[in-house]
């Protein structure tokens, strides 16, 4: 069965105006063009516009979207990543409407707000973009379905220990702690454990290059001021890479 650009349109939700500039830039091509001009789209054009508007949903520009669709073969295969996509981003908001129903509660209470509480669900895409194009998508969708499958509680005690393990080098930098030292070691060691309870990450991977992948991540925390930062600065970064290097040199195979 074949679908006119007008019914096509009203099923999806879209316009006929979308639909031919979909056409216009090689997104989405009609099955055939009638003698009246009309398109007209089959079940293979149907799916590729449900991708289409799936993966519009998510925010990605049309030029991103022609390059997934033509990277992927098996439309089955990618719509089942898309459902589980969808899935995260369900949960996602569904944490999001608990959050806020929270925080109005504890308004009408005149409770004190929990910050913790309250952005529960706001953040866990904010270097999605970042980690797929340095370690690739399935990094990403890992990392992401483990954080979000976390308790409240347990992402709490986990920041927590992540805030510690920064402060910590910041600390040590801040006393001109050396890389050698004791106690710089016991904080690398800390660091890659850390890195290695990360699922997505080639230190999670038992068959991952875990010397060059902490290695590069030292290299970034120097080089990018954002990642330094965690660390009091430059001076605090270039301490990190120094003994994580040397926790490297002796205690990983490369």
């Amino acid at each position: 069965m074949d679908w006119s650009i007008q019914e096509t349109a009203r099923m999806t939700g879209t316009t006929s105006r979308t639909l031919r500039h979909y056409d216009a830039i090689g997104l989405l091509p009609p099955a055939y063009t009638a003698d009246n001009g009309y398109r007209y789209y089959d079940e293979t054009g149907l799916v590729r516009l449900q991708r289409i508007l799936l993966l519009r949903g998510l925010g990605m520009p049309l030029n991103r979207i022609a390059e997934a669709l033509e990277g992927t073969s098996d439309p089955i295969e990618a719509l089942d990543e898309h459902v589980h996509s969808l899935g995260r981003e369900r949960a996602r908001i569904e944490r999001q409407i608990a959050a806020v129903t929270a925080t109005i509660a504890r308004l009408e209470a005149g409770e004190p707000l929990m910050a913790e509480e309250m952005f529960d669900g706001f953040d866990h895409r904010k270097y999605e973009e970042e980690v797929t194009q340095r370690w690739g998508q399935a990094a990403y969708e890992s990392s992401a379905q483990w954080w979000e499958s976390m308790r409240p509680e347990d992402r709490a005690t986990w920041k927590a220990s992540v805030d510690q393990l920064s402060q910590d080098w910041t600390n040590a930098a801040a006393t001109g702690a050396d890389p050698e030292s004791d106690r710089c070691q016991d904080l690398a060691r800390r660091h890659v454990q850390w890195l290695r309870d990360v699922p997505g990450t080639p230190a999670n991977d038992p068959d991952g290059d875990m010397d060059g992948y902490v290695r590069g991540l030292a290299d970034m925390y120097v080089s990018d001021p954002r990642f330094g930062a965690n660390y009091g600065g430059t001076e605090g970064a270039e301490l990190v890479r120094d003994s994580l290097n040397r926790y490297l040199d002796a205690h990983v195979d490369s």
